[in-house]
């Protein structure tokens, strides 16, 4: 028997109404759903950033934050973050943390396609170094957060449109804005 992953279905005030197949969520009326993002740093303070897979639904080869999910039904959202740090990245996480609680996005991507997602953000330390899944991951690389912000800001289509909304309320921007000006 075929495991099908589900996600959860949310209603506009963000409570669960039930669940739906994630392949049958991820379209061009994509139901609001629950998700989550992760940005891990290391000792050097150093983020992890990642280029998606070529073969992903959405946003395919661009860059985004270390990682993201979908907590299963009835699966806490930390037991999802460390279950997706392992699967994607071979990473066991430390120090998991909730940056933005109540992040929510909508975007389309120029396949039509389109996310919605109610997706809380966490920031956690990583033990080792990352072991990509092709099929989730291509490339990562640690990058200093002031060059990762100046970098969004320069180009922000070569990047996720939920990392470049992060980035905004984690603040990254702030100190790239004003190296940028000083330039």
């Amino acid at each position: 028997m075929i495991d099908v992953d589900h996600v959860i279905l949310l209603d506009d005030e963000g409570h669960a109404i039930g669940s739906a197949p994630k392949a049958s969520v991820h379209g061009t009326d994509t139901a609001l759903h629950l998700a989550f993002s992760c940005h891990v740093v290391n000792d050097d303070g150093k983020v992890l950033v990642t280029r998606r897979a070529l073969s992903k639904k959405t946003w395919p080869g661009v860059w985004s934050n270390s990682f993201c999910g979908h907590p299963k039904p009835a699966e806490p959202v930390i037991s999802a973050v460390h279950r997706r740090a392992e699967f994607e990245l071979g990473l066991t996480l430390t120090d998991l943390e909730l940056a933005l609680p109540l992040f929510r996005y909508r975007a389309v991507d120029t396949n039509g396609i389109v996310e919605h997602e109610v997706c809380p953000v966490y920031t956690a330390r990583a033990v080792g170094e990352p072991v990509l899944n092709p099929l989730e991951v291509v490339d990562a690389q640690w990058v200093d957060p002031e060059a990762l912000a100046v970098s969004i800001a320069a180009t922000p289509w070569a990047f996720s449109p939920w990392l470049v909304l992060q980035a905004e309320q984690l603040h990254l921007f702030d100190s790239a804005a004003a190296k940028l000006r000083a330039s």
